[in-house]
């Protein structure tokens, strides 16, 4: 197996799953980091899109880290991460797109909310997106993790979500919302 290397952030959630991905496959990986703030001048070459994650495996280099984890998966198959038939694999990829493009970018305006009225309608826009998981997740079974008994890709997608509730918390005073009880475990 040819070396892996990836080039993460810190505080980047979306690198973050990426590192949670190798990790639940076992795979061995060079982590380097990169200081968003200060980037190294040859970073575009090694980033097209100028932000982590990118992984290098090989000659190969891959970025976006839904499609990185998914590539992972598919070139690492022991220790699978995504569903076995097609429908649930759907379902997964449909979890992970909402997260990438309802819930990081609500919570996003919130975080970076310049007025009052901003911060009102991305929060209450973050706690819509949050009932509509919770609603997702009452239809699944009452399993420990998102689609089973098993880790995959869309708790790895959620969990740096999570892990930050407190700057959402701290910073911006948005509270869990009520009736979320599936979601909160």
């Amino acid at each position: 197996m040819s070396e892996i290397q990836l080039y993460s952030a810190v505080l980047c959630r979306f690198a973050h799953r990426t590192r949670l991905a190798l990790i639940e496959k076992g795979l061995p990986f060079k982590l380097v980091e990169i200081d968003l703030h200060n980037k190294p001048e040859n970073f575009r070459d090694i980033s097209p899109y100028g932000k982590v994650p990118v992984l290098k495996h090989g000659k190969n280099r891959i970025w976006e880290s839904a499609i990185i984890n998914e590539y992972l998966d598919e070139t690492f198959p022991e220790r699978p991460l995504m569903p076995k038939t097609p429908i649930q694999r759907s379902q997964a990829r449909i979890w992970i797109n909402f997260a990438d493009t309802r819930l990081f970018t609500a919570t996003g305006k919130v975080l970076y909310s310049r007025n009052q009225q901003s911060l009102a309608e991305g929060l209450q826009k973050l706690t819509k997106h949050l009932q509509f998981i919770e609603v997702g997740l009452q239809t699944l079974a009452a399993e420990p993790y998102w689609l089973g008994s098993e880790v995959s890709l869309v708790d790895l997608t959620y969990y740096p979500w999570f892990e930050q509730w407190t700057v959402l918390s701290h910073y911006r005073g948005f509270q869990f919302p009520n009736g979320l009880d599936r979601l909160k475990h």
